[in-house]
């Protein structure tokens, strides 16, 4: 079974678009995804530099657009409910945070118009929500979970992303984030990430009115293929569902960890990253070390990417 899935904030990286601008059509669906939701997409992901796209309100629309731009062109088609095309050979999709939008628009429980509007939206909120008070996040690499989590707890810090893998992302203020370097957990390393808030805790509690004006009058479709959600690893098979799980995600911690163990059990041979690749696939090479693995990063993936979805149309 192939899974395919969209990373989260922290894997743009400047210029993540200036190869695929060489394919057929690649441009004009840029054109139309930017004046739909009033953001350059074409100079974000080719000329800004890394602080530009650091800003949650660019990085956000930036990675969702990338993510589904990789997938069409792998798929060699944009998915739909009356025409699934190779998509059908896709056994499960799921994103990491904000990945989830683009894995609701390849799934049909949303046009990529919507996840487009609805990821303008939560990005920008959560920006405003981030300046309230200074925030951030940081990777906790290795310890004993319980163990890591305790520590959190006792500095005030939230468990945001329970990645797996030995990974656990820890948010809150600069301040508690500052006594984590200092004070880190047993057997365990601490590194900063680039992001600009402690999302998926109570600091995005102000960022949820926003989520819930951006849903207002989405028609959500029922999924293609399954979707597995952050919230709790399981699939979900209702459109409204997937709808009411992404606005409620952002205050709510990723459970990555829960999502692989639905991929093994769900029988996953093999998992596809789509653009910008790594993070996803270095987290399933540790956790599901049976299952194959292929980061999407630019255009010259494609051919090893579309012989493994080949590979899963005739299985």
């Amino acid at each position: 079974m192939l899974v395919l899935v969209a990373p989260g904030q922290g894997a743009q990286k400047p210029g993540l678009l200036t190869p695929w601008l060489e394919l057929p059509g690649v441009a004009d669906r840029l054109a139309q995804w930017s004046a739909a939701i009033d953001l350059d997409l074409v100079h974000f992901g080719t000329e800004a530099d890394a602080d530009a796209i650091r800003d949650t309100a660019v990085a956000q629309p930036l990675l969702v657009a990338t993510s589904l731009l990789s997938a069409y062109e792998l798929l060699e088609g944009e998915p739909t409910q009356d025409a699934p095309g190779r998509a059908a050979a896709v056994g499960a999709f799921a994103g990491h945070s904000v990945g989830e939008l683009a894995a609701a628009a390849l799934t049909g429980v949303l046009t990529p118009l919507e996840a487009l509007r609805i990821v303008r939206a939560r990005g920008t909120a959560m920006a405003e929500a981030a300046a309230v008070t200074e925030t951030g996040m940081s990777a906790v690499l290795g310890g004993d979970p319980e163990v890591v989590t305790g520590h959190l707890d006792k500095l005030g810090l939230a468990p945001a992303n329970m990645n797996g893998a030995g990974q656990i992302v820890a948010a809150g203020t600069a301040e508690q984030l500052a006594g984590l370097s200092e004070d880190r957990p047993e057997k365990a390393r601490v590194v900063p990430l680039k992001v600009a808030g402690a999302f998926h805790t109570e600091h995005m509690a102000s960022a949820l009115p926003a989520m819930e004006a951006a849903v207002e009058g989405v028609a959500p479709g029922t999924p293609l293929t399954r979707y597995v959600s952050n919230f709790d690893g399981q699939v979900v098979e209702s459109g409204p569902e997937v709808v009411r799980r992404l606005v409620n995600q952002i205050s709510a911690p990723v459970r990555w960890d829960l999502c692989m163990e639905t991929f093994q059990q769900l029988g996953a041979t093999a998992l596809i990253e789509l653009c910008p690749g790594g993070t996803l696939t270095g987290l399933a090479k540790r956790a599901l070390p049976d299952v194959r693995t292929l980061a999407l990063k630019s255009p010259d993936d494609l051919a090893a990417a579309r012989d493994l979805v080949a590979a899963h149309t005739s299985a």
